[in-house]
């Protein structure tokens, strides 16, 4: 594929609007801009990095993404799933709080920036396929309930000890079996030690952690067009000051640096950007599979071409422009696309709106910002990561395929028991092992006439049928490792345990697009099993990706062209026509409509 049409499209987001559509796109903006302010403060905290890092994502890194992105729709923004996976990923590097954390937290976003790099050099968006929708489920899920307990613990504002309680000797019983074992706080730990501060909670910060979370669910139901979490922090932010609330243990924000962000390079050793490679890798590839489904489900939606490489380009650029100017981490945000759509943007130019409104909050109104409170924060974010608990996609599964709502639970599970990236590893080798499983077993039919030769039903491999001769067999997938020894046992038994002699054996290859070295060992192996026991050997319905490989491997030739039919209605008259009885028993001609 040529470099031409490799590079990106710039401004393709801001195509479709006419100008008597810019008052409604600029008022999208103010609206995306108040959601911005809480959420991304909040998401700051999740990933331990300063909430400075959160507000700095939507002004550069924001607009970068809206100018060079091919979605219309799809809002550029850190997410909660991505916020918790940089955390863990930072946990290895410094502690939080500490100023290494928000150095290594450029690192990383700088990694990702290069990973998508790749990812859009190389053309890779076809790789978000491989992550199912069980797996994603699972995965997702896991994230939401581990920072939905994390937001509550902020919210009860007790620090978290294990002790003092029978319920606290047992979490420190957990903590020390989890970590001899693998190697990670674990999740169990942290909710028992999470029960066990309740009754030294503060009960100020706990009355405005959960007045925020009710205001915002309320207003996102009964008046869904305001924006609720800015509502309720300029509520409690005013309840908080007016009533000295902050000297009684609620606690605030804090000073946040006026002004814009500046240039900055990642100060952290060159050895540890290889050790955060496998967090970038996991963090990729969640924002991979996460952003290209949004920007299809839009793009279908709403009948425009969106290509999802150059959706990778604008990741690349965003998060690199993060890297550099003191951000955090840029991915997708679906709660936010949602609320444009609903609003009635079909640009991305409510995201240079929202840049520019978010610039004009740090030059000049972050000292209002300082007394946000935190358990306010809190509950606007745990209202967000509710979404992330896919608890009607794990219902779906469980009633539409049982294996796949075990993979999700799976998931779940290895996230809150593992962390986050140990389950990444789990989520890939699940889905690898899904894939395989199921090519492994490959649907397989023996055709069989029907009395009037009107046409051909197909009969399981298991139930071998009285052939009087003649084997059509039909095989389901492409002929590779996983499956090339099921296709050799079945063909074996297809010829030892029919009820009369084969005297020949025809392949339907209709659905055998590809044949690796191990099934190429295979094929080989059928013919010589064949051509031992005197059975003639044909093929019926060969696709042009399957023929282009016989004439590769050289079996056109052991075959013969002769041998080669275009329907299986063609093999069986030939097949009579050689056993001296021309005559076939259907009236129905040979045409090209006959694809059996």
């Amino acid at each position: 594929m040529g470099s031409k049409s490799r590079w990106p499209v710039p401004f393709a987001g801001l195509r479709g609007i006419s100008r008597g559509d810019v008052p409604r796109e600029i008022s999208a903006g103010v609206t995306l801009a108040a959601l911005i302010v809480p959420l991304n403060i909040g998401y700051a905290q999740v990933a331990g990095l300063p909430p400075v890092a959160g507000l700095y994502s939507a002004i550069i890194p924001l607009a970068l993404f809206a100018l060079l992105t091919s979605s219309r729709h799809v809002v550029g923004s850190p997410d909660a799933s991505m916020a918790a996976l940089v955390g863990a990923t930072l946990l290895g590097f410094a502690a939080p709080g500490d100023p290494k954390m928000l150095q290594y937290g450029l690192a990383l976003a700088l990694m990702c920036g290069a990973l998508f790099f790749v990812f859009w050099y190389f053309r890779l968006a076809f790789l978000a396929n491989f992550l199912s929708r069980a797996v994603l489920a699972g995965f997702i899920s896991g994230l939401g309930i581990e920072v939905f307990v994390k937001q509550v613990h902020k919210v009860i504002a007790a620090p978290l000890h294990a002790g003092g309680s029978e319920l606290g000797e047992l979490a420190v019983q957990v903590q020390s079996t989890v970590a001899s074992t693998v190697e990670t706080k674990g999740f169990i730990v942290e909710l028992l030690a999470l029960v066990e501060s309740v009754p030294h909670g503060n009960l100020y910060s706990v009355a405005i952690g959960v007045g925020a979370f009710i205001m915002v669910r309320s207003m996102k139901r009964f008046l869904p067009r305001v924006p609720g979490a800015l509502v309720a922090l300029v509520l409690f932010t005013s309840i908080v000051t007016g009533f000295g609330l902050d000297e009684k243990g609620v606690s605030v924000l804090g000073d946040i640096p006026s002004g814009l962000p500046t240039l900055t390079v990642p100060d952290i050793p060159v050895a540890d950007y290889l050790q955060l490679l496998p967090g970038a890798f996991a963090i990729v590839a969640i924002l991979m599979c996460e952003g290209l489904l949004l920007v299809r489900n839009y793009s279908r939606k709403y009948n425009y071409k969106a290509d999802g490489n150059q959706v990778f380009f604008a990741f690349g650029v965003a998060n690199t422009a993060a890297a550099i100017s003191g951000s955090l981490l840029m991915g997708n945000s679906p709660s936010r696309s949602a609320a444009m759509m609903d609003s009635g943007s079909s640009s991305q130019l409510p995201s240079l709106v929202a840049a520019v409104t978010i610039a004009l909050v740090m030059l000049f109104f972050t000292d209002t910002l300082a007394y946000l409170p935190n358990a306010a924060l809190a509950g606007i974010v745990a209202n967000a990561v509710l979404s992330l608990i896919e608890v009607h996609e794990l219902k779906a599964l469980w009633r539409i395929r049982r294996s796949e709502f075990w993979i999700a639970m799976t998931c779940l599970v290895s996230v809150l028991a593992l962390g986050p990236l140990q389950a990444v590893i789990v989520a890939f080798l699940l889905s690898t092992i899904d894939v395989v499983g199921r090519a492994s077993r490959p649907s397989t039919w023996v055709l069989q006439e029907v009395a009037d030769g009107s046409h051909f039903v197909p009969l399981e491999t298991d139930d071998v049928p009285n052939t009087q001769g003649l084997v059509i067999y039909r095989f389901g997938n492409p002929l590779y490792f996983a499956n090339a020894s099921l296709f050799v046992e079945q063909i074996e038994q297809l010829i030892t345990e029919s009820a009369a002699p084969v005297e020949w054996f025809v392949l339907d290859a209709q659905a055998i697009t590809d044949m690796d070295a191990t099934g190429m060992e295979s094929f080989q192996q059928v013919m010589k099993l064949l051509a031992g026991k005197g059975i003639t050997f044909g093929l019926s319905r060969v696709n042009r990706s399957f023929y282009g490989l016989l004439h590769h491997y050289g079996f056109l030739e052991q075959i013969g062209e002769q041998r080669i039919y275009p329907t299986n209605r063609h093999a069986i008259v030939a097949y009579r026509s050689e056993q001296g009885n021309p005559e076939s028993r259907s009236q129905n001609p040979i045409d090209g409509s006959d694809y059996e």
